[in-house]
Formats: structure tokens, C-alpha cells, sequence
């Protein structure tokens, strides 16, 4: 089902929601989403983060103690198949149960407590061109953290082109610096790293659902190279914020930390 959403050309707030796929099942970290971070669940943090740039924000998951607990805290929460592959494919179901007008679905990373409201800020500047249909954020890399921290096949690289949209994204180091040994190649080019939060128009979104695997993204393990190897244009914009992603309980104890030192 797509929804009989309407554009106008100018967006504003009502024209967006915010969809933060939670699931508890996981390999590295199960029940991560309740995993507290001083007195207040991950899934919560998410949530008071998004909702300070997001008029409507609403968690999709497939366990009913993560529903509880959003319920608890006053947010609003929809039960999703288990049987998704993706985060996209949660969001997408959870956005037709929803019943939503919204144009433009935001995809939150659910592991991500700090996230900056300026980042989701800058996904929706994106849809202020009517031409873009998928947006998502890139990091300048900082050369001082090292080429072996450029190099980690868990930090995706992405490459565009002067309208800044995608042309590739890589778990090797793109691009090449030919030229030089690459002891040199952070002060000769400039990197770019993806931070994994997407936005789509609502429409899109159902299309790219239906698209099975590509080559590209099963050899690189990348989803968003099935919608670039199917012909959709991918607009980045660059955030200079740095958040704190959640994989494992040592990230936990980091974020903890963290937020502790902050008074978060």
C-alpha cells in the first residue's frame, strides 16, 4: 500500500516521519535497544534525540518488550514482521501501518543514542530539490585518525559527483590515489566516510523494497548499492557531527562513559 501523500515543493515538519527500526535479536549485542545508558534505555535516548528535529517519530520493531518500553516512556511504537531482511524493509512496513501523509520517511538508526538533530535537519535540506528521491549522510575522514582507521572494512567510503550525489560507496578506500604510496594518501585527497542515516520519499521507499539483491551489494554487503545498480540517484550532504554507534557491550561501556562525562 503507498499512501496518497502530497508534495508541494516546499517542505516543512508535517511533511516528514521519523522510523527507528528496533529489533532485540542480535548476533553481537541481544537486546540492545533496552540496554540502559545511565537511567535511560538506548531506544529512549534515540527517540528524545530524533523528536527534537521530527514532529512524528515512531519505533518499528518485532518484540513486544521493546514496544512496552517505548509505550512506558510516552513514545509511539508500531509491531513489525520478524521476518524482515533489512532496516528498510521494517521502516517501510511500519510506515503503511502508520497510515501516514508523510512525503518523506527518515530512517534513525535505532544503536545511535546520541544522535545530532542538526544531522536529521540536514536529510530533510535535501528535499527542499524536488529532483532528490533518496538522501543520506557523509563525514569528512579527520587524517589525523590514521590511514588504519580509513582502512576499516567497517567504515564505509563513498565518492560523488559535483551535484553531491553518491556515485559509489565501497568498504575498500575509494578513491585510489595512483600517485603516491599510500602512507601519503590522507594529505593528498580528501576522504569521505557514510554515516548510516537515509531518507526517502515515501514512494521510493515501497519501489526500492521490491528490488532484489544486486551483485554489488551482495559482494560488498552494502544495501544502498542495489538502489545505485538500479539506476537511483543517492543525495548526500556532509555532517560534521560525530555520534557514537552501539555494536557490542563494549560500545556500550564507551557511550556510558560518555555520557556520564557529559552530563547526558
Amino acid at each position: 500500500m503507498i499512501n496518497n501523500y502530497t508534495y508541494s515543493g516546499y517542505m516543512d515538519n508535517k511533511d516528514f516521519i521519523g522510523i527507528i527500526p528496533a529489533r532485540f535479536a542480535s548476533s553481537r549485542f541481544p537486546g540492545k535497544p533496552l540496554a540502559k545508558i545511565g537511567d535511560i534505555t538506548m531506544i529512549e535516548r534515540v527517540y528524545r534525540q530524533a523528536s527534537k528535529a521530527l514532529d512524528t517519530v515512531i519505533v518499528a520493531t518485532d518484540d513486544t518488550r521493546i514496544m512496552q518500553t517505548v509505550e512506558a516512556f510516552g513514545g509511539n511504537a508500531v509491531m513489525t514482521s520478524g521476518e524482515h531482511r533489512s532496516g528498510t524493509d521494517r521502516i517501510c512496513e511500519a510506515y503503511d501501518l502508520t497510515g501516514s501523509k508523510a512525503s518523506v520517511v527518515i530512517n534513525i538508526q535505532g544503536d545511535e543514542p546520541f544522535v545530532n538533530p542538526e544531522q536529521i535537519e540536514s536529510l530533510k535540506g535535501c528535499f527542499n530539490d524536488p529532483a532528490v528521491d533518496i538522501a543520506t549522510l557523509v563525514r569528512r575522514f579527520n587524517p589525523d585518525d590514521g590511514f588504519e582507521a580509513l582502512f576499516d572494512k567497517n567504515t564505509p567510503k563513498v565518492v560523488m559527483d559535483n551535484q553531491m550525489n553518491a556515485l559509489y560507496f565501497s568498504r575498500s578506500i575509494i578513491p585510489y590515489v595512483r600517485n603516491y604510496p599510500w602512507e601519503e594518501w590522507t594529505s593528498k585527497s580528501v576522504f569521505y566516510t557514510h554515516v548510516g542515516m537515509y531518507a526517502y520519499r515515501a514512494e521510493t521507499l515501497h519501489n526500492i523494497t521490491q528490488l532484489p539483491q544486486s551483485s554489488l551489494e551482495i559482494d560488498e554487503s552494502l544495501e544502498q548499492l542495489r538502489w545505485l545498480q538500479n539506476g537511483y540517484r543517492i543525495r548526500t550532504a556532509i555532517t560534521a557531527c560525530k555520534t557514537i554507534g552501539i555494536d557490542t557491550p563494549e560500545d556500550l561501556e564507551k557511550a556510558c562513559r560518555f555520557a556520564a562525562g557529559n552530563n547526558l
